[in-house]
Parts: structure tokens; C-alpha cells; sequence
């Protein structure tokens, strides 16, 4: 790159650290303005923190892989990591979770199982899992990060400048490893300093910059592609049609990628149950937790997946750019940074790449700060100092923000690609902690039992799995699932209800739906206090189902705009603006009350 495009990135760096700096001393007051920010934080700052949070680096690399070699049939893939989590955020999950008054989801078993030690052990297993699952998208990004830095950052010429053997040997063999590392230790620095203050306000800016990043190299995509150059992809490059096998992969991969078909059932189906359970991505919790109220909650939901909508033309222009104006690339993974080295200009270069780079601060800060809150809250202070003040309990979640990192880079090390370890995330790891995760809201009989041995169950087969990778996701994920499943009913019908206090007292705070006949007719509530939280059940359903196709719409959009199908760019776009239009009477009406004083 030029040096005014390394300029540039060293000047946002600067400009990041230095808000964990200016940060420091609001963040360490205690663990709530450290992990959620005191509660104060605007609503829209919260929805872009945690879209910008999605948008990381590795995982858009990842999506312009699958979207290069698959084309537009790539979207079905999506629903596997929960695409259509803002239509259930907005709908109802993101209110739930905001009612549960805790400081991280592990916490939030105590009000659901109760402080015995069933709800103990739910609440260790529950922190376990989200450690393990955080420390792996550590590696995964680590994975992501060295790879996109390793084409702009001429590292191996340092070798020309020295005689010794490892430091040759590590800036040329393991170029992308010793990048990776430099640029995980700074983002860690800005994220031990400021908590979850300097995460939001460093994400607000991120938003922008990555915003204006992704429409400029949509627009430069969309200039260069012209008719000819479009045909050559063929008429099936653009179809949501799902065939049910795919001739061409059989030789490539025949256990994982022949029947199409079978792949999109599990993905879909994955990506419902996802997000029944609840926020994904650990972090996803915490933003809704430090929603000033419900209706806030609400409100960061519904505008999650509109900061994501000039990723997706971003991502397609860049596809479109290496189908029609490059050679063949064999690794699909390193698709972006060398489209963007060849295409973009000196200086925007620098821009777009400051740009990419925040978006890999924001998803990584998220995480860690996540992990370090369960370390701290769910596994530290109960187990190993239950008395510990606020200062000391700040000062100890800067060592468990460090240890994960350095088990996450050296999960990293470990991975052979992208893909290797976001699949096993996804559809073994995943599949393992589902169930119990959808069971805790909808079915009153769930206890910390079933929850616990449903989890470690779920979690050992997905171990299992990790020494078996030739084992195709439409008999993994089901089977794994399946057992989870049968596990945590059994172990719950087996042992004792949780208390009659406790379910009531969840009950009559959060006001879920489903399974929950007898503890509603204990809850004895009045026609009033009904009315105040209680879900509509067909009418959340249908806002469910409105939104969806509102992301739909909002996403397919810029992605057929880029590449001149404007007929089917506005087709989307009207289905997005009739579902928005829909939802501006059944859903925004009946938003809670804003209310000033929920704790």
C-alpha cells in the first residue's frame, strides 16, 4: 500500500486508543458501568454497537467466499449464524431479555432456576458454554484478521534486514500469524481500558466509517460492471432457487456439499430455533441488558439490521469485481483484501481499510468484553471471591479479557481456515446448546437440571464431532440436537419443578409466551397488569414474520442494485417498504411505555 494509506490507518488507530484512554475512569466505577455502560446509553448507540459488532472482518470475508463460489443461493447459508435476528430482537426477545434486570446471560439463570444448586450449575454451564464459544470466535477472528492483513502489510521484506533465523522465519512463514497478533494485542488495549463505554462510542464511529466504506466500493463495482461482463456469470448466479443437489461440488467435497438442498433445511431451521433462544452472540445480551428500558430494547432490535444493509452491496460488489475483473483465486478467503488491493485507489484504500479494520475492533472488543463479564460475574466472584468490591472485581476483569484472548489466538493458530472453525461454531457447538436455549423461555418445566445436563450433553457431542469432520451437518446437527433435547426433558421430568417463587417472579417480570399455563393461572395478575407486558401472541408472530421479510427486502435490495438486476432490486424493496409499512401499525403502537424507573 502507499504510505498515505498506512497513514491513515495508524491515525484511527490513534484515535481509538485514545477514547480508551479518555473512557478509563467512567468505565472502572463499578462492574454496570464497566460491562453495560450504567444503563445510560441511547438506544440507536446500542443498535449500532451491536450491528457494527456483526460486522466483522472475517466474518465478511466469509460471506464473500460462500457468496463467490455459490452466487445469490449463498443467502440461504446465513440462516445458519441467525440473519433474521433483528425481526425477533424487535418483535418480543430483545423486550424479554431487558426485563430480566441482570448483567450477563449466565446471570439471568438465577432469576429463571433460582439460586439453588440447580440454578448454580445452569448458570456455570450456561458461562462455560459462552466462554468456550467466545474464545473460539477469538480464533476466528484471529484466522480472518492475519489473512486480510497479510496482503497489504509487506512483512516478509523485514527479512531482508536481518540474519536471524526465527525472526526470518516468522515474518515469512508466518506472516499473517505475526499480524494477526500485533493488531488482536492493540484492539485488546482500547477494550481492557474503556469497557463497554469505549465499545459503544468507538462503534458509533466505526458505523460511519464502515458505512461510507461499503458505499463507495458498491459504487465502484456498479460502475465498472456492464452487460457484458454480467453475462458471463450466467442466469443462475442471481437465483434464490434452491436446487436440491448440486452436481459441480460432488468431486470437490461430496460429504458436505452435493445435496444442497438438505444443507438449506438445516440452516433454516438452525437459524429459527437460534433465535428463539434468545441473543446469539453473547455479546448480543449485553446490549439489550444495557437498554435504558423495554421499549428501548425494542428499539435497538428493530434498528439492528439496518446499519448491516451496505454490507451486503459491499460484499457483492467486491464478488462482482473478482468474477468479471480478475484471475481465478484459489483460496475464496482471501477474496476481499485482494479485490480491494486491486481496485481501490490510493488514499480510499486507506480509507475503506481503516474502515474493514474497525469492523474487526468492534466484533472483537464485543466479544472479549462479553467473555470477560462471565469470567467475572458467573465464575469468578461466585466460585473465588464472592466479597470482592467493585475496584477489585474492575481490576480482575483486565486479566480475564487478557487469558481470553491468548486462548482464543492460540485457538487460531490451530485452524486451518475460516471456514473449519466458524462451521464447527455453527453446526456442532451450535446444535449442542440450542435446545436448552429455546426450552428455558417457552417451557415452565425446564429447570436447572435439565438445562445444565442438556447443555454439557449437547457441548461433549459437539467435541465429538470436532474429531469427526467428515460427517455432514444434515445428520450432525439434527442428531446433536435430538440428544440435547431428550436430555434436558428427561433430566427436568426427572428431578424437581424450580421453586413456585421463582416462576412466578420470572413470570410476572418478563411475561413469556408459551408452555407456561399453570404458572399463569398461579400469577393471579389483574386485567391491568396483563395488559402492561403481555405478549399478543398472534400478533408478535406476524411482526415476526414482518420483519423477516422487511430484512429480506432491506438486504437483497443493494445486492441486485450493484449488479444492474434492477428489476429485482425494486421487487425487494417494495416487499421491504410494504412489511416496514405493516409494522408501523402493529408493532410501534404497542411498544411498552417507556418507564424511567426500571432498574
Amino acid at each position: 500500500m502507499d504510505p498515505i494509506d498506512f497513514c491513515i490507518i495508524v491515525i484511527y488507530f490513534s484515535i481509538v486508543i485514545g477514547l480508551g484512554f479518555w473512557y478509563r475512569k467512567r468505565a472502572s466505577k463499578d462492574l454496570g458501568a464497566y460491562f453495560l455502560g450504567g444503563k445510560s446509553i441511547h438506544w440507536l448507540g446500542l443498535a449500532m454497537s451491536g450491528s457494527v459488532s456483526n460486522f466483522d472482518i472475517t466474518g465478511t470475508m466469509w460471506i464473500i467466499s460462500i457468496l463467490y463460489v455459490l452466487g445469490m443461493k449463498s443467502m440461504w447459508h446465513h440462516w445458519m449464524w441467525g440473519v433474521m435476528m433483528g425481526a425477533f430482537f424487535l418483535a418480543y426477545m430483545g423486550k424479554w431479555v431487558r426485563r430480566s434486570n441482570v448483567m450477563t446471560a449466565a446471570e439471568w439463570m438465577k432469576t429463571r432456576f433460582g439460586s439453588g444448586p440447580a440454578g448454580s450449575l445452569a448458570r456455570t454451564a450456561y458461562a462455560l458454554m459462552a466462554v468456550i464459544t467466545l474464545a473460539s470466535f477469538v480464533g476466528y477472528a484471529f484466522q480472518g484478521i492475519g489473512k486480510f492483513a497479510s496482503e497489504y502489510i509487506p512483512l516478509e521484506s523485514l527479512a531482508d534486514y536481518t540474519t536471524v533465523g526465527w525472526l526470518q522465519t516468522m515474518v515469512t512463514t508466518h506472516e499473517a500469524n505475526v499480524l494477526a497478533v500485533a493488531i488482536i494485542g492493540i484492539t485488546t488495549l482500547y477494550v481492557i481500558l474503556g469497557g463497554l463505554y469505549s465499545v459503544v462510542v468507538t462503534d458509533v464511529i466505526q458505523t460511519v466509517v464502515l458505512t461510507l466504506a461499503s458505499i463507495f466500493i458498491a459504487y465502484i463495482a456498479w460502475s465498472k460492471l456492464t452487460p457484458e461482463l454480467l453475462a458471463g456469470l450466467g442466469e443462475d448466479w442471481t437465483s434464490l432457487r434452491v436446487p436440491w443437489r448440486v452436481k459441480e461440488f460432488a468431486a470437490i467435497n461430496p460429504a458436505h456439499s452435493e445435496l444442497f438442498g438438505a444443507f438449506v433445511i438445516v440452516w433454516v431451521v438452525k437459524g429459527l430455533l437460534l433465535n428463539a433462544g434468545g441473543p446469539a452472540q453473547m455479546y448480543d445480551f449485553q446490549r439489550f441488558l444495557a437498554a435504558r428500558d423495554a421499549r428501548d430494547a425494542a428499539k435497538v432490535g428493530a434498528a439492528w439490521s439496518v446499519f448491516l444493509i451496505v454490507r451486503w452491496a459491499m460484499a457483492v460488489g467486491i464478488v462482482l469485481l473478482a468474477l468479471t475483473g480478475t484471475e481465478v483465486i484459489d483460496d475464496a478467503e482471501r477474496v476481499m483484501p485482494i479485490v480491494l488491493l486491486k481496485f481501490l485507489p490510493v488514499g480510499f484504500r486507506g480509507i475503506v481499510v481503516a474502515g474493514l479494520l474497525a469492523a474487526f475492533m468492534s466484533t472483537f472488543s464485543s466479544t472479549v468484553n462479553s467473555g470477560a463479564s462471565f469470567i467475572v460475574r458467573d465464575i469468578w466472584q461466585p466460585y473465588f471471591r464472592p466479597n470482592a468490591d467493585d475496584k477489585e472485581s474492575v481490576r480482575f476483569s483486565y486479566l480475564a479479557t487478557l487469558s481470553l484472548v491468548l486462548v482464543g489466538i492460540a485457538i487460531g493458530f490451530q485452524a486451518g481456515s475460516i471456514a473449519t472453525i466458524w462451521n464447527w461454531m455453527m453446526m456442532a457447538l451450535g446444535a449442542g446448546v440450542v435446545m436448552p436455549n429455546v426450552l428455558r423461555w417457552y417451557w415452565w418445566r425446564m429447570n436447572g437440571w435439565g438445562y445444565s445436563l442438556g447443555m454439557f450433553a449437547g457441548i461433549l457431542l459437539s467435541l465429538v464431532a470436532l474429531f469427526r469432520p467428515g460427517i455432514p451437518a444434515y445428520y450432525m446437527f439434527p442428531a446433536i440436537c435430538v440428544a440435547s433435547l431428550f436430555v434436558s426433558i428427561a433430566a427436568s421430568v426427572a428431578s424437581e419443578p424450580v421453586s413456585r417463587d421463582v416462576l412466578l417472579g420470572f413470570y410476572r417480570s418478563i411475561r413469556p409466551f408459551g408452555l407456561w399455563g399453570p404458572i399463569r393461572r398461579q400469577a393471579d395478575l389483574s386485567a391491568k397488569e396483563l395488559a402492561s407486558k403481555s405478549e399478543n401472541v398472534p400478533l408478535t408472530i406476524l411482526n415476526v414474520i414482518l420483519g423477516m421479510a422487511a430484512i429480506c427486502g432491506l438486504y437483497l435490495f443493494p445486492m441486485y442494485l450493484v449488479g444492474h438486476w434492477y428489476a429485482k432490486s425494486i421487487a425487494w424493496l417494495g416487499a421491504a417498504l410494504a412489511a416496514i409499512a405493516v409494522l408501523a401499525f402493529t408493532w410501534y403502537p404497542n411498544l411498552p411505555a417507556g418507564d424511567a424507573s426500571e432498574p
